[in-house]
């Protein structure tokens, strides 16, 4: 929804430094953890499966951002359901205020589903392909907030469909009056101020009164039609927005309306947790409604990828949000422009993300679909202040269709078929090669180095020649399991290898061995921006320098753009901003960081690398 704001302080930079220093020094730390060697939690189900007669491959969920209905309808049918994603997530449906920015679409002006991605009949369309192709749809909800004041000072706004909306409350298509909205008209700014934060307006969205009963009502009878209509679940967008009884009371109410068990509507709530907010905002308080997104798997993601991978050992244990519950993903929307996760714009160590994201198994995958971008406020290719064209997946489109790409594909398929076996036989260097096996299942290893690296590596799985599922899709390239058990590779730079016990020469249908969205990569790994065609063949010329735009005039934009990331990517004070000054602390307390975390983990990795070695001469 909206971008970060300035209010983070210094104190706060400096205890979160601390705290990733204390995080990267305690995963290299030897000793038994919980999650590891048979005691991984299994692959979270969820509550949402099997809704409306759907029955999806995996738990897999793919976020087509900012993606029209038509072209996600087609994408169901051709790609995302032979590819075994179980789920997509599309934007908001409903109508927003105009303009070409991404964020514009969290800023509602009526509940009409006409929006910039489309009509109502092409909405209801998309979800029954996508039902019938065995995919579901989860669909983006904005229940804390309508749109801010109109930016340009009028009087009144007019949103993507015609509807009217002033910056005092009045909503006639809604219609909501300046009653059903909190009387706070102060910024959000301190987040240990509950009321501060659940009252008052972010980023001047105007905050609707959800402990109102009506307020609940109406947003309640907006969730049940779009239920109605075949969604699967919802992302209930900013909830740590909205008092956790008000967001019972709405899922209430949506479940009364539709005559169901509550636990029939999958819930996936948008919930930072930050030790420097108020206890009452903290994750916690929201699992009895649903889901949580989990970012500190996302933070913990991009840090583990930037210094040792051998963390991830740790990963989703120790005060994480338990797998059953947990929502994840190596970067959303938000997360990707305010640089506090990976991104596509860190090529082959995004993929690698991914494919471990995708093989571990903890919590439910989310994979960002979305397009190259230069600022925060990029919209997509080619959208205007209405309407965004169709989805065009290609060698050098701005578009990236993600889901589409080798690696990918083939760690969606693992993935499922590797749902709820454990995480056995953990191997890793120390530093950045990884391996672990899913029981007999299957195998995984990973190479996030700049050196290419042979190794041996001790599977449970059965001998045989499987295909390497992260590598080709047409099993051109396979991995052969010894009769002890043991797998000889050599991994190339920044590559892995995936196999799975269903997945060999004889079984395999892939008949082409990369996909024409695969991204190019520069020498040293890095995506390579210079193969983007911004105007992908005439398709964007009307509007191709969408992707190079020099920062909205909008006055919200910037520092503080309305609608510019949903509660999350770090927004509420938790993510970095782009001024000098805090250019210059990122920097400081990056030093202090990397200091510290050398000479406490680099003679630890030496230990465990030694004592690693010992413990094979003996077992030999």
């Amino acid at each position: 929804m909206k971008n970060q704001q300035t209010h983070a302080s210094w104190t706060r930079r400096i205890v979160a430094a601390l705290a990733a220093i204390a995080t990267v020094a305690a995963c290299l730390v030897a000793g038994a953890a919980t999650g590891l060697d048979g005691a991984q939690p299994a692959l979270a189900t969820p509550n949402g499966k099997a809704l409306h007669d759907v029955q999806p491959a995996s738990d897999v969920v793919v976020i087509a951002f900012q993606q029209n209905w038509n072209s996600i309808a087609k994408e169901c049918t051709d790609v995302l359901g032979p590819e075994y994603a179980g789920y997509v997530e599309v934007s908001p449906p409903q109508e927003s205020i105009q303009g070409s920015e991404w964020w514009t679409s969290y800023q509602p002006v009526s509940y009409n589903l006409d929006s910039k991605e489309g009509t109502e009949e092409e909405f209801k369309n998309m979800i029954a392909t996508c039902n019938a192709a065995g995919v579901g749809v989860i669909a983006d909800a904005i229940t804390n907030h309508m749109a801010a004041a109109p930016a340009d000072g009028s009087d009144q706004g007019i949103g993507v469909a015609g509807s009217t909306y002033t910056g005092d409350g009045d909503f006639p298509a809604v219609p909501w009056t300046s009653a059903d909205f909190h009387s706070c008209t102060d910024a959000v700014s301190d987040y240990k101020n509950v009321r501060n934060v659940q009252e008052c307006r972010l980023d001047g969205l105007q905050d609707l009164n959800t402990g109102d009963e009506h307020v609940q009502d109406v947003l309640a009878g907006y969730l049940a039609k779009l239920y109605d209509m075949g969604v699967s679940g919802f992302r209930m967008d900013a909830i740590k927005h909205i008092a956790p009884e008000d967001v019972a009371a709405i899922k209430q109410k949506t479940a009364q309306k539709l005559g169901v068990d509550e636990d029939r509507i999958w819930w996936m709530q948008e919930v930072i947790g930050d030790s420097g907010n108020a206890q009452e905002l903290m994750p916690s308080n929201y699992l009895s409604t649903g889901d949580v997104s989990e970012f500190q798997f996302t933070y913990d993601l991009k840090a583990a990828f930037g210094l040792s991978v051998a963390s991830l050992k740790r990963i989703g244990t120790g005060g994480y949000v338990s797998s059953d519950k947990a929502q994840v993903f190596v970067s959303n929307w938000d997360t990707e422009r305010s640089n506090n996760s990976l991104s596509y714009k860190d090529g082959k160590k995004y993929l690698l993300a991914n494919a471990f994201m995708l093989a571990y198994g903890y919590g439910t995958p989310n994979i960002q679909s979305g397009y190259v971008f230069s600022n925060r406020n990029t919209g997509a290719p080619g959208a205007t202040a209405t309407s965004v064209p169709d989805t065009q997946c290609g060698a050098g489109s701005p578009w990236l269709c993600v889901e589409r790409w080798t690696s990918i594909r083939g760690m969606i398929k693992f993935h499922a078929n590797l749902a709820g076996a454990p995480v056995t036989d953990w191997w890793d260097d120390g530093a950045n090669n990884i391996a672990f096996g899913r029981g007999d299942a299957g195998f995984f290893a990973m190479n996030n180095s700049n050196q290419a690296v042979t190794t041996t590596y001790k599977t449970s799985m059965p001998a045989g020649t499987y295909c390497n599922v992260y590598a080709a899709g047409d099993c051109s390239q396979t991995v052969t399991v010894a009769d002890d058990g043991t797998v000889t590779a050599t991994l190339e730079p920044y590559s892995a290898l995936a196999v799975s016990h269903t997945d060999t020469p004889e079984t395999w249908t892939g008949t082409a061995a990369s996909d024409p969205s695969d991204p190019t990569f520069t020498s040293t790994g890095a995506f390579d921006d210079s193969a983007i065609d911004m105007t992908y063949g005439g398709v964007y010329a009307a509007n191709g320098a969408s992707a190079k735009e020099s920062a909205s005039a909008d006055p919200h934009a910037g520092a503080g753009a309305v609608g510019a990331g949903s509660d999350g990517a770090g927004s509420d004070g938790e993510s970095s901003e782009n001024s000098p000054a805090n250019t210059r602390a990122r920097l400081i307390i990056g030093a202090v960081v990397i200091v510290i975390a050398l000479a406490v983990c680099i003679p630890e990795a030496v230990r465990r690398h030694r004592a690693a070695a010992e413990n094979s001469e003996a077992a030999n």
